[in-house]
């Protein structure tokens, strides 16, 4: 009768665990900025719940809460994480909107700390502080509770908070949230300028001080960087006129969407059902503040996945 008991107990903590998976799963990949490096994550919290004295667990949440924080601190630590990370190598990997690691999104506070714009921006805080910002900002903990899950003091946390904010509303705040029909048009318009080559208004729709990231697909290590409007528009005309040997690099006639990842406006370039690449795009007073070149991979892995359930509309252009 015991063993029966304890398998019960086992399918009721597996169902508890679960029932959190999704809140972990976010709160990791808000820390890392990596979907697979989040669901590794919340995968080897699971195993330490399953492992553990469940029954000297008071709350649950809480405990989870603090591995799964814990774990990724860890992995930001590490000297291999910290090679692959350095500046010039690093880029967030974007989700389509509806992924469910993207939430909690009831507030501007929530949407904005899955923006790529603030994923990118955590990488210049130090692991301490980007938790204690996540874990108060994001996901409404206060500074008692934090510091139990970080073993610090409240006053620590608290400082821990300003020196983050600090560094966050310095960096970021240029423009706040766009309305999502002006984001989109404004995204359209600047393909279909650089589709058809059309330089100058490329230049008109990018901020003075624009700059442009791509991360070459994968094959260098390193991401490829351009700092003024013209190179920045020379570099989208180029990329995005068609031509048959982009083509064949893509392996076949692309469909080219507009979508949302992270809650910012993106082009996706789709062949046979299978996103290729994303180009992704920082709004500021009305114009475009930064351009996101993503090709590679192992960045594109879970937007495909969501890809394959998303019904995306027509596409913005069939003919590239």
């Amino acid at each position: 009768m015991a063993h029966v008991d304890d398998t019960a107990t086992d399918r009721f903590d597996t169902v508890r665990f679960e029932a959190g998976r999704h809140r972990l799963a976010s709160l990791a990949y808000r820390l890392l900025g990596s979907a697979a490096d989040a669901e590794d994550v919340v995968q080897d919290a699971y195993l330490r719940w399953q492992a553990a004295d469940r029954r000297r667990i008071e709350v649950p949440e809480a405990w989870l809460t603090k591995v799964v924080t814990n774990l990724c601190l860890d992995r930001l630590r590490s000297a291999r994480t910290r090679r692959e990370r350095t500046v010039g190598t690093w880029m967030p990997e974007p989700l389509l909107d509806g992924d469910p690691m993207l939430d909690p999104a009831d507030t501007f506070e929530q949407r904005e700390s899955v923006s790529l714009a603030v994923l990118a921006l955590m990488e210049r805080l130090s692991p301490v502080q980007r938790a204690v910002y996540l874990l108060h900002e994001t996901f409404s903990y206060g500074h008692a509770e934090i510091a139990g899950i970080l073993d610090l003091t409240e006053a620590a946390s608290q400082q821990h908070l300003r020196r983050a904010r600090t560094r966050v509303t310095a960096a970021h705040r240029r423009g706040g949230e766009v309305d999502p029909a002006s984001a989109r048009r404004i995204v359209e318009e600047f393909f279909t300028a650089a589709a058809s080559g059309r330089t100058e208004r490329l230049v008109a729709l990018l901020t003075d001080d624009a700059t442009a990231v791509s991360d070459g697909a994968g094959r260098t290590g390193t991401m490829s960087r351009y700092d003024t409007p013209p190179r920045i528009a020379d570099v989208a005309r180029a990329g995005f006129a068609p031509t048959p040997a982009k083509r064949r690099f893509a392996g076949g006639t692309p469909a080219i969407h507009y979508a949302r990842l992270n809650g910012g406006p993106a082009i996706l370039v789709v062949v046979g059902h299978k996103v290729v690449g994303a180009v992704t795009f920082d709004l500021a007073g009305g114009r475009i503040a930064l351009v996101r070149g993503i090709a590679a991979p192992v960045r594109l892995a879970r937007l495909n996945e969501g890809w394959r359930r998303y019904d995306p509309g027509p596409p913005v252009l069939t003919s590239w």
